[in-house]
């Protein structure tokens, strides 16, 4: 049965796809908290109303994933709130730009291309990366967001690790990622100059996109399991932290 998570978005005028990861069945009989961890897009355009409503939510610390440039470009204004960098470089964007300087129009199949591969490197190049966030998450008392700039390849892969590290069946960690597709709404002011048709892969998500991690996980490094303790940091140990913290029982007792 699929869970109902009908109000896990929260509404605010400076984000869109700012949302709770809460309320999903684990395999253990366990239902991930509500209230303990939320994703999204960037928090740089959030207003005096949204922080009033973060406040109660009580979201007291921030991870940004963004890279340099993003964070200049349109640095969080989260007053109160205590921030933390953990930079993963855009290279999506750039890739495509080396098409244009070789007279290349990128299409929408290089732009799938390129999304896919971007995500076999998240596996591949950013586990230690991850680590450091859901070490954070495991160790924070109070409520706790993390995002990068569109709330959904970064922010997709890192809420992916997390879940299944709680033991979340792939199958509703992959509609808490398409998700975004329903919520996030571009920012116009963020421009690039690509066709529509490869703006709109960039700026959506697709089941390839994460099955490509999934695939890199499992056949390159034995599964979630292994890729956790030996690429991500996140050891036994560190996994039944996140789980004490996040996890509570789904029936009565």
């Amino acid at each position: 049965m699929t869970p109902d998570r009908s109000d896990i978005a929260v509404a605010l005028e400076g984000a869109t796809n700012f949302r709770d990861l809460g309320g999903l069945p684990t395999a253990s009989g366990h239902t991930v908290r509500r209230a303990r961890v939320y994703r999204s897009d960037h928090l740089g355009r959030l207003s005096d109303t949204d922080h009033s409503r973060l406040r109660a939510l009580n979201v007291t610390h921030c991870v940004d994933l963004r890279g340099h440039a993003e964070r200049e470009a349109t640095p969080d204004h989260f007053p109160g709130i205590a921030m933390e960098h953990l930079g993963i470089e855009p290279t999506v964007f750039r890739r495509l730009r080396d098409f244009q300087l070789k007279g290349l129009a990128p299409s929408r199949t290089d732009a799938v291309a390129l999304m896919c591969e971007t995500y076999g490197d998240f596996v591949r190049l950013q586990g230690p990366t991850f680590g450091r966030l859901l070490a954070r998450i495991a160790a924070h008392d109070g409520a706790l967001v993390f995002h990068c700039t569109a709330g959904k390849d970064r922010t997709g892969m890192a809420a992916a690790l997390l879940l299944e590290a709680l033991g979340v069946h792939r199958d509703d960690i992959m509609a808490d990622y398409l998700l975004t597709n329903a919520l996030y709404r571009r920012d116009h002011r963020l421009t690039e100059q690509l066709s529509e048709e490869v703006l709109n892969v960039l700026w959506q998500v697709q089941a390839d996109f994460i099955h490509t991690a999934w695939r890199c996980i499992d056949e390159e490094f034995g599964g979630v399991e292994n890729y956790l303790g030996t690429q991500v940091g996140l050891d036994a140990a560190g996994r039944e932290r996140l789980r004490e913290r996040l996890l509570e029982s789904s029936g009565p007792g």
